[in-house]
């Protein structure tokens, strides 16, 4: 980080980890519509490192969403292409793993079995019982559920709930996890909490992150680069690499800079997208 003239300037920070410079996630071109309507989102390129966690950020109505279904392998893209661990994407892949809003438990079982949940499904990778035991427990341990073993959903608080979908995910020992707007539904303390979690695991863990969130706070404080979209069709419009340490508040100059600018530019693409639609009206 640096400060020009009063501004705060982020520049991506070097790494020592050689697997940084390549890409566990990469797309090129990426278009989306469904049949017969007009492109959600258009022309996008987008990659995530191994480790990294990046927020792709923007208001509602942009795509974002949609951009990460079709880059989870969920949908398939219209135009243009994607690779996963230097591999082409057509289709979800074993070693990622998706979290939404809602945790999406299973209510007949109890957190263990949840955490399990799909461990043995013929698509993923075939683990020795022993192999799939210590996995659930120890994404139990990461996520801080020790001792909740054997509670079901109905008795589990909304942050515990997420914190099961989390262990879920965790469990399948993912490179590259997709999160859209886990922890929107939860009040403001636990979500801060999730916030926190998400970033201790997730580098534990050596997990890539692609976080789709509407909250300028939530990626300032979670991902090491900031990616907003906007704009119908959505695109990218511009990219932040946040250096700061963590705990990111700690200062709290730099992050109310960045902040700012974050909002500039959203204003900024706001009042272009109005412009244009008056011309064409």
């Amino acid at each position: 980080m640096s400060r020009d003239g009063g501004r705060v300037t982020h520049e991506p920070a070097p790494s020592d980890d050689p697997a940084a410079d390549g890409w566990a996630l990469r797309a090129d071109g990426l278009t989306f519509a469904y049949a017969g309507g007009k492109p959600t989102f258009k022309d996008i390129s987008l990659g995530v490192r191994p480790r990294e966690i990046v927020a792709l950020l923007g208001g509602s109505g942009c795509g974002k969403s949609t951009l990460l279904r079709v880059l989870a392998g969920l949908q398939p893209p219209s135009a243009g292409s994607m690779q996963f661990l230097d591999q082409p994407l057509t289709e979800p892949s074993p070693r990622s793993a998706l979290v939404f809003q809602q945790a999406s438990l299973l209510p007949w079982l109890n957190v263990t079995s949840n955490v399990g949940f799909g461990l043995d499904f013929a698509r993923q990778p075939k683990i020795a019982r022993t192999e799939h035991t210590r996995r659930v427990q120890d994404a139990i341990d990461a996520v801080g559920l020790s001792g909740s073993e054997k509670r079901y959903p109905a008795a589990l608080s909304g942050g515990m709930a997420q914190r099961v979908a989390l262990a879920r995910a965790l469990a399948r020992q993912p490179e590259l996890l997709f999160a859209d707007e886990p922890f929107s539904a939860l009040d403001a303390i636990t979500r801060a909490e999730m916030q926190t979690l998400l970033v201790d695991v997730v580098h534990r863990w050596h997990t890539a992150v692609l976080l789709v969130t509407h909250d300028i706070d939530e990626a300032i404080l979670v991902a090491d680069r900031i990616v907003l979209m906007g704009g119908r069709p959505g695109a990218i419009v511009r990219e932040w690499q946040v250096d700061l340490p963590r705990p990111r508040f700690a200062d709290g100059a730099a992050v109310a800079a960045l902040r700012l600018d974050i909002l500039a530019a959203l204003q900024g693409q706001r009042t272009t997208a109005t412009m244009t639609t008056e011309s064409t009206i």
